[in-house]
């Protein structure tokens, strides 16, 4: 079997995951978009309406849209690509994977039922704790500052304490299997977020120490 592999970015919706946080994956039965936590699209042939050559800025915006019929992902798929999207479009060809979308083949229904949770890798209670949770700490920090106690700093430990769990949200992500089956959708492995956990892990260790140094000054 022919496939067809190659690393991008995406975007998916108004989320955009830029070079080198997408992977297209592409063989005669399926079509996989990885754009970790932006999301991760799987399409059998029967679910294309078409793929064409897209740009949004000449030379460096420019990659390959893809017209779906999966209601419950995002209507607007764009991969982006270094390459020349007429050559990604000939690659997909010759995996025989478009020659098979006007065939009225039965759909495997595990990918379907992959699609139902649309291309969201995490759990919606997720976003929900996040909100609750990471958003107060920050402001538990600014607020004081900007309405109130101007001798203080703006970073303290409540921006510490987001980092912290920003970071150990991404380390447990990354080496716990127990952890990721209770933050993953079903049928979601590390792979599908594994980029950005490990940018989130390196960036929000960075920041955790800058901001905790320059708060203990």
């Amino acid at each position: 079997m022919k496939t067809f592999t190659l690393t991008g970015g995406a975007r998916i919706g108004r989320a955009n995951a830029t070079y080198p946080f997408a992977n297209l994956y592409v063989d005669e039965n399926t079509l996989k978009i990885n754009a970790s936590l932006v999301g991760n699209l799987i399409f059998q042939p029967q679910d294309i309406i078409s793929i064409k050559p897209y740009s949004l800025v000449p030379i460096i915006g420019k990659g390959i849209k893809i017209l779906h019929r999966v209601e419950n992902y995002n209507q607007h798929v764009v991969f982006w690509t270094m390459t020349d999207p007429e050559f990604v479009i000939s690659e997909i060809k010759k995996t025989g994977f478009l020659e098979k979308t006007n065939l009225h083949s039965e759909k495997d229904l595990t990918i379907v039922q992959q699609q139902k949770q649309g291309g969201f890798p995490l759990k919606p209670f997720v976003k929900i704790i996040f909100t609750i949770i990471w958003y107060p700490l920050f402001l538990y920090d600014f607020i004081p500052f900007f309405w109130g106690n101007k001798e203080g700093k703006p970073f303290g430990t409540g921006v510490c304490t987001a980092l912290g769990l920003l970071f150990t949200t991404a380390l447990l992500t990354l080496i716990s299997g127990d952890f990721r089956k209770l933050i993953l959708k079903e049928g979601r492995t590390l792979d599908d977020i594994k980029k950005s956990a490990i940018f989130i892990l390196l960036i929000s260790g960075i920041m955790f120490t800058a901001f905790l140094t320059f708060a203990l000054s």
